[in-house]
């Protein structure tokens, strides 16, 4: 397994159209992708960590300057068979990767391991938070949202969302997202921590717009929501 041909492979599969409708929703310099859908890509990450020559060192190895092979190495971790302590591991080589959105929200939907060793990845969690990076926060307020959305985790939640750098704007609207799930699910404990939480306004704010967008919030709370806003 070798770059030249990953990258060959993967140009095979390219899609000019989408390339540039996708460029402009992933928020992506023109030109540094090259057009492959999701699905494909997730089919391919699939297929190369069941290869007898696939490398984790080869694969690390190469550039990152498409966002096809960003996300494969995102996509691979999170689909090859691997212990939870190297499952932890890899995902700390991959942090650095995540430079948007969509390598973030890609990445994290496909770690439903976590979802079996939820106690033992906090702390790995509260260290992504503390690091206080931009995709390293966003990385775990939308794994939080995929993996610990239950009552039990609330108290952690909400701990974490105090600490949200927010003026970074994927932070920000990483937590509005993980904080509006909270109030779509657990109205009474989202409302508690829209009027005391350290979270910025800001991201608040995004929060209520979000949740008042859900059919599982009724008019009455929906209209409450909005006079929280600041």
């Amino acid at each position: 397994m070798n770059y030249e041909e990953v990258l060959t492979q993967l140009k095979a599969w390219k899609d000019e159209t989408f390339r540039r409708f996708n460029e402009r929703i992933a928020n992506v310099e023109e030109g540094t992708s090259l057009g492959v859908r999701i699905p494909v890509l997730r089919s391919y990450a699939r297929a190369l960590v069941k290869r007898e020559d696939f490398s984790w060192e080869a694969l690390d190895s190469f550039p990152n300057t498409y966002l096809e092979i960003r996300m494969l190495k995102c996509l691979c971790t999170g689909y090859a068979k691997l212990s939870f302590e190297q499952l932890k591991e890899r995902i700390r080589k991959c942090i650095p990767v995540i430079d948007g959105w969509a390598v973030c929200d890609v990445f994290c939907s496909t770690l439903k391991e976590i979802r079996k060793h939820r106690e033992e990845y906090l702390g790995e969690l509260k260290n992504f938070i503390g690091e206080g990076k931009e995709f390293s926060q966003r990385f775990a307020y939308v794994l939080m949202l995929g993996c610990y959305m239950e009552r039990e985790y609330l108290p952690f939640i909400f701990e974490m969302l105090d600490a949200a750098q927010a003026q970074h704007y994927y932070t920000m609207m990483g937590a509005a997202w993980l904080l509006a799930e909270v109030l779509v699910r657990f109205y009474a404990e989202g409302v508690t921590y829209l009027q005391e939480g350290k979270l910025a306004d800001a991201a608040k704010n995004k929060a209520i717009v979000k949740a008042c967008e859900s059919f599982r919030v009724d008019a009455a709370q929906k209209k409450f929501l909005k006079s929280l806003k600041k």
